[in-house]
C-alpha cells in the first residue's frame, strides 16, 4: 500500500511541463520515470523469475557477501519497478521490503509487481535526499541504477545512513562509472544511427519501427540525458560514502566486454519493432550475456584497472551503537 498523502502518477506530461523539466532535474526524474513505469520492464528486459533473481543476488552477493542474510526488513531506494528489491526477496535474500521512489508511477508499478508475486511489501514516494522513514528503521538499504539520477548523493548516503539501524548495510549497484558511461553512450548512440538509417532502405523497411514511436523515443531519450546526472569513479564513491559516516566501504566494478556488447544490442531492440525480436534471438543476447559476463568476473577483472567497467557497485554500513558498560 502507498502513503494517503503520495502524489497521483502523472504519465502524460505537458509541452510546459517538459520544458520546465529540462531546467529542474527532480521534476525530469519524475515526467520521465512516470511516463516509462508502464513500460519499463519491457524496455529493459526486467523480469521477477530465476533469471533476474540470479542477477540480482550474484550482484548483491558479489559487492556484500551472505553473511546477515536474510535481512529482516530492507527498502529500496529510488526502486522504479521494484527490479532489485523484489528479486532480493525471492532469492531470500530479503524478508520484509518497502519501495520508495521520486516518481508515483514507478511505486505504483512496483506495489502492483510485488503483490503479484504475493512479497510483503509497502511503499512510499519519496525524496532520497528527505526520505520519509524514521530514524534507524531498516536493517537493509539496496539502490540499483538510483545513485546517478540523485542531485545531492552525499545528502542522499547521509539519509540512508539515518534510516538504517546501527550496524546496518546499504548496496547499490548499476551505477555508471565515467569510463564506462563514456564509451556506453557512444555505442548506443552510433548504433541507434545505424539501426533507424538503414531500416529505411526497402529491403528492411519491415524492421522499422513507426515514425512516430522513433521520434517519442528520441524525445525520451532527450530527457533521459537529463536525469542522468553523475558519473562515478569507484575511489570517489567510496570517499562520498566514507564522508557520509559510513564505515566497511567497499566499492567493486563489473561488465567489460558484457557492456561492450550489451549496449548495443540494448539498443538495437529499442530501435525494431518488438514482434522480430524471436524468442530464438532473445535467447541469443542473454546467453551472450552470461559468457561475457562471466570472462568479464573470472579473467578480465583480474587484469584490468576497475575504473574501466561499466558498473560499479558500492556497499557500507552504518556504525553500530558503542557498547555499554
Amino acid at each position: 500500500m502507498t502513503h494517503v498523502s503520495d502524489p497521483a502518477p502523472n504519465p502524460h506530461a505537458t509541452a510546459d511541463e517538459v520544458q520546465a523539466a529540462y531546467h529542474d532535474p527532480k521534476l525530469a526524474n519524475v515526467l520521465y520515470h512516470d511516463w516509462e513505469a508502464g513500460t519499463y520492464d519491457e524496455k529493459w528486459s526486467i523480469s521477477y523469475d530465476e533469471r533476474c533473481i540470479s542477477y540480482a543476488t550474484d550482484v548483491f552477493n558479489a559487492v556484500a557477501g551472505t553473511q546477515g542474510q536474510p535481512y529482516g526488513h530492507a527498502m529500496e531506494l529510488g526502486s522504479g519497478t521494484g527490479f532489485f528489491l523484489l528479486n532480493l526477496m525471492q532469492g531470500g535474500v530479503i524478508k520484509k521490503g518497502s519501495v520508495t521512489d521520486l516518481s508515483p508511477g514507478m511505486v505504483q508499478v512496483a506495489l502492483r509487481n510485488a503483490e503479484n508475486l504475493g512479497l510483503d511489501v509497502d511503499g512510499r514516494v519519496a525524496d532520497a535526499e528527505r526520505i520519509p522513514y524514521d530514524d534507524d528503521s531498516f536493517d537493509l538499504v539496496v539502490g540499483h541504477a538510483v545513485l546517478h539520477h540523485i542531485p545531492d548523493v552525499r545528502a542522499a548516503l547521509r539519509e540512508v545512513l539515518r534510516v538504517l539501524k546501527p550496524g546496518g548495510r546499504f548496496v547499490f549497484a548499476g551505477e555508471p562509472t565515467k569510463i564506462g558511461d563514456f564509451y556506453a553512450r557512444r555505442l548506443g548512440r552510433l548504433t541507434w544511427w545505424l539501426t533507424t538509417n538503414l531500416t529505411k532502405l526497402a529491403p528492411l523497411r519491415a524492421w522499422r519501427r513507426p515514425q512516430t514511436e522513433l521520434d517519442e523515443s528520441s524525445r525520451a531519450a532527450a530527457l533521459e540525458a537529463v536525469v542522468d546526472l553523475h558519473t562515478f569513479d569507484p575511489s570517489e564513491l567510496e570517499r562520498m560514502a566514507l564522508g557520509a559516516g559510513a564505515v566497511d566501504v567497499r566499492a567493486v566494478t563489473d561488465e567489460f566486454s558484457a557492456a561492450l556488447v550489451g549496449w548495443p544490442i540494448r539498443t538495437f531492440e529499442a530501435a525494431v519493432p518488438q514482434e522480430k525480436l524471436t524468442l530464438r534471438w532473445r535467447l541469443f543476447a542473454y546467453h551472450a550475456w552470461l559468457r561475457l559476463s562471466a570472462l568479464d568476473r573470472k579473467v578480465l577483472a583480474k587484469v584490468l584497472p576497475r575504473e574501466l567497467f561499466y558498473n560499479v557497485m558500492i556497499t557500507g554500513t552504518k556504525p553500530a551503537e558503542p557498547s555499554r558498560l
